[in-house]
């Protein structure tokens, strides 16, 4: 029987853009199996517009939201880079930029020789979009449309689709929906799709100055007690996932896989819930404080991808465990963007999920559970989060909520 453990958060996290070795079960979404060739889907129909939706769009209408994208040098330069680097698949071709934001990497597809661009942005920053465009005399090339992806009219097939669709944590946001729509609808067989793949990981982790900062700190404040404070501290600190910035130091063990996407095959309905199974052995003896995650994601072209290799499956189905760098060192991988502990920090930083309560670990000491991940009844851009996990003779569940 689970009992009530580890359950928590850091600050309340600041939703991106509306600020828009262990051995684990790792959910490879868009595998071979069940494949769908490109271009025999039906085409897709428009999920409703929510008032969540509406909200969302509204908020990537701030500044500061596409300031903050742009001037993350590892993610924009990283996109560049990958666009140049498939240059002879994007010159006289027609590319789809979903989710534009200012057109930043629509220009920079229209400086790789696109024929023409469609920009699309359901939000207002679709109009200053339009100025950017006009500004840097592209209009002839880069087409902005402001609507939904779900709703716009483009009459023509594509080439190539790119989009910056991730969110916290990989899925949160639910942004990866709209681009396998307009893959649906739009892409031509044997068409590009930037970033192609990409790999959600998890590891434990220690972080004794967190709690130093937001818990420990009530002990004693300007000399007065206030311990009294700590359990709605804990509260309010460790409800929810945390946003934050860890290094390498802070990571127990190898991270594990949790889920594997291939933007080429992937399916909606797979996005709906993933469940993962881990067991990681500590490398160190420290407090457990709670759990990570990151992501990275590749930029394949859409022949060699077909030779991608898949993880290797044991018997009972677990997958090997990621190497010490999550980063995945394959042959067939010219380009990488990376939101690990240990490469450069990124405005996606790491995700957390904090324990309440630290669990002392000894060396090689074994944590084994499962860790499972669903869109959210209340809304699919929200993420549920569900940990149940056995260390030292005892059960823990931990769920938390990414709103």
């Amino acid at each position: 029987m689970f009992t009530a453990g580890a359950d928590g958060n850091g600050h309340l996290p600041r939703p991106r853009r509306s600020r828009r070795g262990g051995v684990g079960h790792a959910g490879v979404m868009g595998s071979p199996q069940g494949q769908v060739a490109l271009g025999a889907h039906p085409h897709p129909a428009a999920p409703p517009c929510t008032d969540y939706d509406v909200a969302y769009f509204k908020a990537y209408s701030h500044i500061g939201v596409h300031e903050e994208m742009l001037k993350d040098h590892v993610r924009t330069s990283t996109y560049r880079n990958a666009i140049m680097h498939h240059k002879d698949l994007i010159s006289g071709k027609v590319v789809l930029d979903v989710g534009c934001g200012t057109g930043v990497l629509s220009i920079f597809c229209a400086f790789a020789g696109a024929t023409r661009v469609y920009a699309v942005d359901a939000s207002d920053i679709a109009l200053q979009a339009m100025e950017i465009v006009r500004e840097n005399e592209l209009s002839d090339k880069v087409v902005v449309l402001h609507g939904r992806i779900e709703d716009v009219n483009i009459e023509e097939k594509v080439d190539v689709i790119i989009s910056e669709w991730m969110g916290y944590m990989l899925l949160y946001e639910s942004m990866l929906g709209s681009i396998i729509f307009a893959r649906d609808k739009w892409l031509k067989p044997g068409g590009l799709i930037l970033p192609s793949h990409a790999s959600l990981y998890m590891a434990p982790v220690t972080n004794s100055q967190r709690y130093h900062d937001s818990i420990y700190f009530w002990r004693d404040v300007y000399g007065i007690k206030m311990s009294s404070m700590m359990p709605l501290a804990k509260q309010c600190a460790f409800m929810e996932p945390s946003v934050e910035t860890i290094s390498g130091e802070n990571v127990l063990t190898w991270p594990t896989v949790v889920a594997q996407v291939d933007c080429y095959t992937i399916q909606a309905q797979e996005l709906e819930t993933i469940t993962a199974a881990f067991k990681f052995t500590s490398m160190l003896q420290a407090p457990l404080h709670g759990f990570a995650f990151w992501f990275d994601v590749e930029f394949n072209g859409p022949v060699r991808q077909k030779s991608k290799k898949q993880p290797s499956q044991s018997l009972d189905g677990n997958t090997q465990n990621a190497s010490p760098s999550s980063k995945k060192k394959k042959p067939d991988v010219s380009i990488v963007l990376s939101t690990a502990p240990e490469d450069a920090p990124t405005h996606w930083q790491q995700t957390l999920l904090y324990l309440f309560e630290p669990i002392e670990l000894n060396k090689d000491q074994i944590i084994e559970g499962s860790v499972t991940i669903s869109q959210s009844q209340q809304h699919a851009r929200f993420l549920n989060i569900c940990l149940k996990y056995f260390t030292g003779d005892q059960w823990y569940v931990k769920e938390s909520v990414m709103r």
